[in-house]
C-alpha cells in the first residue's frame, strides 16, 4: 500500500520523448496539429480512446489524431498493460503524481478513491508503476489538451476475460460515483516484431474485434489469434466500461505501422487510435 503520495519521476523522458520541456511541447503540438488537419473535423466528446505507447517518432502520428479528435475533460483515467511484471495485478496510484518535462501531472484522489473500492482485486502501490512507460508517453498529449488535467494511472497484467470485464464495468460504477466526468484511455500497441504486410494483416482482425464494441469477442480474438497486442487487457476493459456507460460504436482514427518512420518493413509494431463517441 501507498505510505504518503509519491511523486514518481519519468522512466521514459529522453528516450521516447524528449526529456526538454520546450521541444516535448513543440513536438506534441506538431503531432496534435497534424493529426487535427488528419481528422478533419472539431474534437468532440467522447467517453473513451485507445492509444498507442511507443517512441514518438513511430507512434507520435497516430496519437495526434487521437487527441486531436477529442476533448479532454479535467479528470482522465489511464489504463496500461503491465511490460515490467513488478506490482499487483490491478495496481493503480491513489495519490502523488507523475512527474513530466514541464511539471508533474497529478493524480485525482477523488477519482482514485471510489476505483480502489469497485476495480475488483485493485491495490494502491507505485511498483508496477515504477518503469512502466505505457501511461507515462500518454500524459504529455492529456496535458496539451487540458492544463488542468488530474488522472488515475492504473496498470493492468495478468487478468483473464471476465476479470478485465470486471475492471471496466467497475471503472463505470467509479466514474458515475465520482461525478460521470472522466476520460477513459487505454494505452496500446498492436502486433509486435512482425513483416509489415502480415502486421497489417493481423492488426486488421483485432480492431475488427475491437470496433465490434464487444469486450469478450476482442479478448478472445487476440487470445485465440495470438495477437501480440500488448494492451488487449485495458482495451477490453475499455469497452467494458463504454458499455456500461452507454457509450456509442468505437471508431478507428488512425492506423500505422512504425515502417512508416523507419523505411524497415522486415519487423514491425502495429499502432492504432480508437476512439468511443458518448451514445
Amino acid at each position: 500500500m501507498e505510505r504518503q503520495a509519491w511523486v514518481r519521476p519519468p522512466a521514459v523522458a529522453g528516450m521516447f520523448y524528449p526529456s526538454d520541456p520546450a521541444e516535448l511541447e513543440r513536438v506534441v503540438a506538431a503531432h496534435l496539429a497534424a493529426g487535427a488537419a488528419a481528422t478533419g473535423g472539431a474534437a468532440r466528446e467522447v467517453i473513451a480512446a485507445m492509444a498507442p505507447h511507443a517512441g514518438y517518432i513511430y507512434s507520435g502520428g497516430v496519437a495526434g489524431r487521437v487527441f486531436a479528435a477529442i476533448e479532454v475533460p479535467e479528470r482522465a483515467i489511464v489504463l496500461a498493460p503491465n511490460h515490467t511484471g513488478r506490482g499487483a495485478r490491478v495496481s493503480l496510484m491513489a495519490s502523488g503524481a507523475y512527474a513530466l518535462p514541464g511539471g508533474p501531472v497529478p493524480v485525482d484522489e477523488d477519482l482514485a478513491a471510489p476505483l480502489l473500492e469497485e476495480l475488483p482485486g485493485a491495490q494502491a502501490e507505485r511498483e508496477a508503476h515504477r518503469l512502466e512507460h505505457a501511461v507515462e508517453v500518454e500524459l504529455p498529449f492529456l496535458r496539451a489538451r487540458q492544463a488542468a488535467l488530474r488522472f488515475v494511472p492504473v496498470v493492468l497484467g495478468g487478468l483473464g476475460e471476465g476479470e478485465a470485464i470486471a475492471v471496466g464495468e467497475g471503472i463505470a460504477r467509479a466514474v458515475a460515483r465520482a461525478g460521470g466526468d472522466a476520460l477513459v484511455v487505454a494505452s496500446s500497441d498492436m502486433s509486435h516484431y512482425l513483416p509489415d504486410a502480415e502486421a497489417r494483416r493481423v492488426d486488421r482482425i483485432a480492431l475488427d474485434a475491437l470496433l465490434a464494441g464487444d469486450p469478450g469477442h476482442l479478448y478472445r480474438t487476440v487470445r485465440a489469434q495470438d495477437i501480440s497486442m500488448c494492451g488487449v487487457i485495458p482495451a477490453t476493459a475499455l469497452l467494458a466500461h463504454a458499455r456500461a456507460r452507454g457509450g456509442g460504436a468505437p471508431e478507428l482514427v488512425g492506423y500505422a505501422t512504425s515502417a512508416e518512420a523507419s523505411g524497415d518493413t522486415s519487423r514491425v509494431v502495429g499502432y492504432a487510435g480508437v476512439v468511443v463517441p458518448a451514445g
